[in-house]
């Protein structure tokens, strides 16, 4: 009879011990089976194709770090990656946890968004729509995301066609938005705040503050963007591909809102160029008419104290109809009024018609 006890102690204790084990063996595998699943997520979406080299799970924080994450466009032409996120901490919010909400934070750290002209113009018969988008990242990050955090960051606009290379860029990116998914406040139209700061090429100053609503399809906000103290010679590559002007030197100030209500996008962008000079042009005749041209305009429309010369381009689009080729829509309503603006163009959109008031009668 006494050995019944023991036996049944020894089954409990081995049951114990393989439970221990499977649970090791368990979350030593976890990291890899996390990993599979992440480059399964990234694999899906249509026209793009990427990995992840390594997965770190915190279980005690209700975490997991995403390290060496890149995505790019099947067809692009070049290797640079559209999406590069060397380390992504994402992990249960725990200050939301305490007050009842179930909420994530993600915290990146030098992420990078580089945007080749020529690898995105392509389209491909499998291109994302907006859901593909939402869904990755919901597969990613199956809980709402509330609190999100960008250190050292950088966006760029290149263009590998022109000769030298564009390459526009913001770096130095802090980036902090906060109730993204209203768990406070529900009752405000724009309940989430955002706060970025970074450095520009020419060492301009970026700040960016606003407020927006990500519970819609077609997020609202009211952005303010200012970028000051730029080098313009700095942009000499896109000034000459675009327009056939070098800058000897001067100082380039950007400053812009955009408003986004319903899918209905609207604001402005507005560069004040001081002190500029510009690098002689040795084409006798065209040279004398160049500088003609361009004093004219400094006349007319410059601030005589400050040497300012200054403009403001409106912005407007739709974005309701996003179907496909979302990155290129989005980046189309900026370059026609940013890039346009540099060609310096005629949009014949204004006829004579158009000057004759009609009677209100």
């Amino acid at each position: 009879m006494p050995q019944k006890p023991k036996r049944l102690k020894k089954i409990i204790r081995y049951t114990l011990i393989a439970l221990v084990v499977l649970l090791i063996a368990f979350r030593v595998y976890l990291p890899t089976l996390v990993k599979n699943y992440v480059n399964k997520v990234l694999a899906d979406i249509p026209g793009y194709y990427g990995q992840v080299d390594d997965i770190d799970i915190s279980l005690f924080r209700g975490a997991y770090v995403i390290k060496g994450m890149y995505l790019n466009k099947v067809d692009a032409s070049s290797e640079i990656p559209f999406l590069k996120f060397p380390n992504s901490d994402i992990s249960i919010e725990w200050k939301s946890l305490f007050k009842g909400k179930i909420v994530s934070e993600i915290i990146m750290d030098s992420p990078e968004i580089i945007y080749v002209f020529e690898d995105q113009q392509g389209e491909s018969d499998n291109a994302p729509e907006a859901d593909d988008w939402t869904d990755a990242l919901t597969d990613l990050v199956p809980i709402d995301i509330n609190h999100f955090e960008i250190h050292r960051g950088k966006l760029a606009f290149v263009q590998l066609s022109a000769d030298p290379n564009i390459d526009l860029n913001i770096s130095q990116l802090e980036l902090t938005a906060d109730n993204l998914r209203n768990v406070k406040s529900r009752d405000l139209t724009l309940p989430s705040t955002i706060v970025a700061s970074g450095k520009s090429i020419g060492n301009g100053d970026l700040k960016l503050e606003g407020n927006i609503n990500l519970i819609k399809e077609v997020p609202d906000m009211d952005i303010a963007v200012s970028l000051e103290n730029i080098d313009v010679t700095a942009l000499n590559d896109a000034t000459q591909h675009y327009a056939s002007i070098d800058f000897k030197e001067g100082n380039l100030g950007f400053f812009s809102e955009i408003a986004i209500a319903d899918g209905h996008l609207k604001g402005y962008m507005k560069p004040l160029l001081a002190d500029a000079v510009l690098i002689d042009k040795e084409d006798g005749f065209l040279s004398v008419l160049w500088e003609g041209f361009v004093g004219f305009f400094k006349f007319v429309l410059k601030n005589q104290k400050t040497n300012t010369v200054a403009t403001k381009i409106p912005i407007e689009g739709d974005l309701n109809d996003v179907d496909t080729a979302v990155w290129p829509t989005i980046l189309s309503i900026f370059e026609n009024a940013w890039i346009e603006a540099f060609k310096g163009i005629v949009d014949n959109d204004i006829q004579f018609k158009d000057a004759i008031k009609k009677d209100k009668g």
